[in-house]
C-alpha cells in the first residue's frame, strides 16, 4: 500500500473559485502536498491522460471539459492515501456523495464533479508521473 495519491482540481472547481477551499479541505484531512502545479491541459494531453476511457461514449465530452480551463494537479501523502482520499472526495455523483465530502460541497454534476482522485496505488503512480518529474516532488 502506497502513502501517496494523485488528485486534480478540475476546471469547474477552479473556474468557480473553489481551489483554495478544496486545498484547505485536503490539508485539514491530514494530507500533505508533495507536488503541485496550476496548469491547463490541451485536448491532446487530456485525451492521453484519460485514454483508459477512449471507447466510452463520454470520452469526447470528458476531453473537452478537462481542457476547458485550468486545473491544479497534486501528489498528496498520508497513510492509506488512495482510500482515504477517495473517502474525502465522495461519490462521483455529488447527489450520492456523503455530507462534508469535497464533491458534495463543490461539485455540480457527475460530469462536473470538482476533483479527480486516483483509484489505486498503481494509477496514483502513473497519474503522478504524467504531471511531475522526479525533481518536482518532495
Amino acid at each position: 500500500m502506497s502513502n501517496r495519491t494523485f488528485t486534480m482540481i478540475k476546471p469547474d472547481a477552479t473556474g468557480k473559485g473553489h481551489t483554495g477551499a478544496i486545498l484547505n479541505d485536503i490539508l485539514a484531512a491530514g494530507f500533505s502536498i508533495k507536488a503541485m502545479k496550476w496548469t491547463r491541459l490541451t485536448k491532446e494531453q487530456a485525451g492521453e491522460f484519460y485514454a483508459i476511457h477512449k471507447e466510452r461514449p463520454f470520452f469526447g465530452e470528458l476531453v473537452d471539459f478537462m481542457s476547458s480551463g485550468p486545473i491544479v494537479a497534486a501528489i498528496l501523502e498520508k497513510e492509506n492515501a488512495v482510500a482515504d482520499f477517495r473517502t474525502l472526495i465522495g461519490a462521483t455523483n455529488p447527489a450520492n456523495a456523503a455530507e462534508g465530502t469535497i464533491r458534495k460541497k463543490y461539485a455540480a454534476s457527475v460530469g462536473e464533479n470538482a476533483v479527480h482522485g486516483s483509484d489505486s496505488d498503481e494509477n496514483a503512480i502513473i497519474e503522478g508521473d504524467f504531471f511531475f518529474s522526479k525533481l518536482e516532488r518532495f
